[in-house]
């Protein structure tokens, strides 16, 4: 029988379960952005998004290797696309950009979860996780317009 020899894994080098969790997680969400990102996309000051973090308007988590704190980009949209019962116009900045702002129906959802005792970082792998109750993640539920599907199924997790 022909095995091959393994050197012993150093437990060290090997990944926290913390590690493993925050690269699940990343692999869910896709792109994230850095605050100051963030700040630039909404045309507001860093100061602003940290009030909108303990607003509980948002969340995020930190990661990577600087251990930095970022916010999924998928809870930015552009404006006229803030209610997609109610599609407008897009509304264009003085610089002749669209005006992006953060989905509004997050702020209740994220609320909802916190009290039911959700961690930011568990918010967000929920937010990004196929649900069964939704057939789709709940995000993508937010960004269709079913804010009160996701908000039940958010219930019953309580």
């Amino acid at each position: 029988m022909n095995t091959t020899e393994h050197p012993p894994v150093d437990p060290e080098d090997a990944p926290t379960a913390h590690e493993l969790e925050t690269a699940r997680i990343d692999a869910l969400v896709g792109e994230w952005l850095s605050l100051p990102v963030v700040a630039e996309k909404l045309g507001t000051a860093v100061t602003s998004i940290r009030n909108a973090l303990g607003d509980r308007r948002i969340v995020g988590m930190r990661r990577g290797e600087r251990n930095v704190f970022a916010i999924p980009a998928a809870f930015l949209v552009p404006a006229h696309l803030s209610n997609p019962a109610d599609v407008k116009t897009p509304r264009l900045t003085a610089e002749g950009s669209e005006k992006i702002i953060i989905l509004p129906s997050l702020k209740g959802t994220v609320i909802l979860l916190g009290d039911q005792g959700l961690s930011d970082e568990e918010i967000v792998s929920w937010l990004f996780s196929e649900d069964e109750m939704l057939g789709e993640t709940p995000m993508a539920a937010l960004l269709a317009g079913r804010k009160s599907a996701v908000r039940r199924a958010a219930q019953s997790l309580g």
